[in-house]
């Protein structure tokens, strides 16, 4: 017999169905020849991987906060190849009671678009594709692979505003590459939600750690605990946060086993080149992107010439940008401004951020295991720490828009760089990574002198603490030192109480008391304490 594994989708009905599948709608396979008893055993292997990686996605709340709101518009779900958009679909349908799911990369689903029925008979079809009947239930309609189809994608327009029961949900594979480019969604028709790497409390999710995560999310970790949750945090720094990689460590905990993983991913993402490039200039050039960027990860970089290629600076651009669009990396420009909004500047050279931690340690070659809750601090020059501190501020954000900002001061006595910015109540807070308490913050004091607010955020591997700072022109401010592994909860940190005020408060001599750490965070413009130790 005659197995399609090359193609994902043919690949998840084969696992769903326990059937074969005969792809003969797609060019992108291959034919492996296997008899049969072999075929039951690689097929009873992968669906019991298929069901393991099934872990809770955080993103299956906003779904269901979605599912219930009266003003729904169909949903299209953006994000990077291979992060879980189908599988957190499949997850999601199961609270629905009739689950209609369309493939466009099958000719036989994607013909059901390019015929042009009208509503009620393509309704009818798309019903009996699914062997469904149509009943008054609630019904989900997810469309996969929905790029292969622009008249798919018009369509969408027509369930929102002729079946507005109907709920909708439609993703790609390639689908950011061509949005803009060749397709283009109704607007205002539908909404979007990104989903990317898992974060860390998807991870502890994974891991079996719900005591700990629960805590954490709380923010309501005894200091006791604060090593554990470190070497946590340091795994997950680790291996980030792709969920096939997640689900396998959590299921063997091999760091091993993990390297063929990471070695499939990049090579599909390699793959993928020709598919996103429009010339093969820009093939070339994203192919030396995907190889050689990696070692850059985290640094400003310049597109001329870069990473030691003959490839000139509109060439390097393009490519740059594309891989963007994918969702694969972030070109962070810099701001220079000390008030809202955060303005990039477009002039400046942009720091280079991937889309997954674990993938930059993969082709850097920090392949062993570090366990200790040092780790992160000390590898690699801090750049695994501030990478993955700006994963986790990523991924807390649900703006398909949302972009990271650091700060720079470039003069010719004096150079100052703030490692993030975020956005809080109207007011930009810095945010720098460092390695420890000896770390002078130097930087940190310059973008202080210049905002009207008295709060500064840093992220090290110790507990949190709150001290009272001047900076260098005698300006007191907050500093509130948060464990790596509060990132991804900073703006549960920073929550503020509606009712007042409220100011950065001492704990005993351990440092702040957990229990009143999230509501003593507000940001205030005239914000003052007294702290000792």
């Amino acid at each position: 017999m005659k197995v399609s594994i090359r193609n994902p989708s043919a690949r998840a009905d084969w696992l769903n169905n326990h059937s074969i599948i005969k792809d003969d709608d797609t060019n992108h396979y291959i034919n492996i020849v296997i008899n049969d008893w072999f075929y039951y055993i690689i097929h009873y292997i992968c669906d019991s991987i298929y069901y393991k990686i099934m872990f809770k996605r955080n993103i299956l709340r906003e779904l269901h906060k979605w599912s219930q709101r009266p003003d729904r518009k169909p949903l299209v779900l953006r994000g990077a190849r291979q992060v879980g958009k189908t599988t957190v679909v499949q997850e999601f349908a199961k609270s629905y009671d009739i689950f209609l799911k369309l493939n466009l990369e099958k000719e036989g689903d994607r013909n059901l678009f390019e015929a042009a029925y009208p509503l009620d008979d393509l309704m009818m079809a798309i019903y009996l594709a699914n062997k469904q009947v149509r009943r008054n239930k609630s019904t989900l309609l997810f469309i996969d692979e929905i790029q292969n189809s622009p008249k798919a994608v018009a369509m969408m327009r027509y369930f929102f505003e002729e079946i507005p029961d109907l709920h909708v949900i439609a993703a790609g594979s390639l689908l950011e590459s061509l949005i803009d480019r060749q397709l283009s969604f109704p607007v205002g028709r539908v909404e979007y939600l990104p989903l990317r790497p898992c974060s860390f409390t998807e991870f502890l999710g994974a891991m079996g750690e719900t005591e700990m995560l629960g805590m954490l999310e709380a923010i309501s970790l005894p200091e006791i605990l604060h090593d554990k949750m470190m070497r946590l945090f340091n795994l997950y720094s680790l291996i980030g946060g792709m969920p096939e990689v997640v689900a396998n460590f959590a299921e063997n905990r091999d760091m091993v086993l993990l390297q063929r993983v990471f070695k499939s991913l990049l090579l599909g993402y390699r793959d993928d080149v020709e598919k996103y490039a429009r010339n093969s200039t820009m093939q070339l050039s994203m192919r030396h992107i995907l190889h050689a960027g990696f070692a850059y990860s985290g640094q400003r970089i310049k597109f001329e010439r870069f990473a030691n290629s003959g490839y000139r600076s509109r060439e390097m651009g393009e490519a740059f940008r594309t891989l963007e669009k994918a969702m694969l990396l972030e070109l962070v420009y810099p701001s220079t401004g000390y008030s809202a909004p955060i303005l990039p500047d477009l002039k400046k050279s942009p720091r280079l951020l991937w889309f997954d931690t674990g993938l930059v340690n993969y082709c850097n070659g920090i392949q062993k295991e570090i366990s200790g809750p040092d780790y992160i601090s000390d590898q690699w020059r801090g750049t695994v720490a501030e990478h993955i501190v700006s994963q986790e501020l990523l991924a807390a954000d649900l703006k398909v828009s949302a972009k990271r900002s650091f700060w720079v001061r470039e003069s010719k006595n004096s150079n100052a760089e703030v490692d993030f910015l975020v956005l809080h109540q109207n007011l930009i807070i810095p945010v720098e990574v460092k390695s420890g308490d000896s770390a002078r913050l130097r930087s940190l004091h310059l973008f202080m002198d210049g905002v009207s607010h008295q709060t500064g955020i840093r992220f090290w591997a110790k507990p949190m603490q709150t001290d009272l700072v001047k900076t260098f022109e005698g300006k007191e401010f907050n500093l509130i030192s948060l464990p790596f592994y509060l990132a991804g909860l900073l703006d549960k940190v920073l929550a503020d109480d509606p009712s007042e005020d409220l100011l950065p408060v001492a704990g005993d001599e351990h440092g702040v008391n957990p229990g009143l750490f999230v509501s003593c965070c507000k940001i205030s413009k005239s914000c003052r304490m007294e702290i000792s130790f």
